[in-house]
């Protein structure tokens, strides 16, 4: 069987999975990080919402196969480690406002949130009603207007 060897949540691992075997079965089934979700497996929900190399992506859409030696996935459990403190600022904004309900989506829209708010900061402004409505991650509970308000606070503390 192959052998995949790539960053995950700031340590280098090898991982044997077949070539085509989907990342987000890699990390939940062979690797045990369960914070990605699975939801459609088409990259249309954006429950498995990680980062690679810094930017959002789906994980459930991504082969195995195509994660490179130097390339850094990061998920929400390792979300904190990217600011040194136990939660990251958008996990806290999101505990402070009492965003989730189910919590399935979650995950996912803490890290497209926070992928929205670096490149807003890259480019050198703040983040605006138009990225948020860019935002396309579905949420069962309909938690949209708490969202967008912890993606504010978290915003002024990023």
């Amino acid at each position: 069987m192959p052998s995949h060897t790539f960053k995950l949540n700031g340590e280098q691992i090898t991982v044997e999975a077949e070539d085509d075997v989907r990342l987000l079965w890699v990390l939940r089934d062979l690797l045990g990080v369960t914070g990605p979700k699975y939801g459609c497996g088409l990259g249309v929900c954006q429950a498995c919402t990680s980062h690679i190399n810094g930017k959002a992506f789906n994980p459930c859409s991504v082969p195995v196969s195509k994660i490179a030696a130097d390339d850094e996935v990061t998920t929400i459990e390792g979300l904190p480690a990217t600011v040194g403190k136990d939660l990251h600022p958008m996990q806290e904004a999101w505990l402070d406002l009492d965003v989730a309900q189910c919590g399935y989506c979650q995950p996912g829209q803490i890290m497209t949130a926070v992928a929205k708010l670096r490149r807003a900061a890259e480019e050198g402004r703040d983040i605006t009603d138009a990225d948020l409505d860019e935002i396309r991650n579905i949420c069962r509970c309909g938690t949209y207007t708490r969202i967008r308000e912890a993606i504010r606070a978290g915003a002024k503390n990023m």
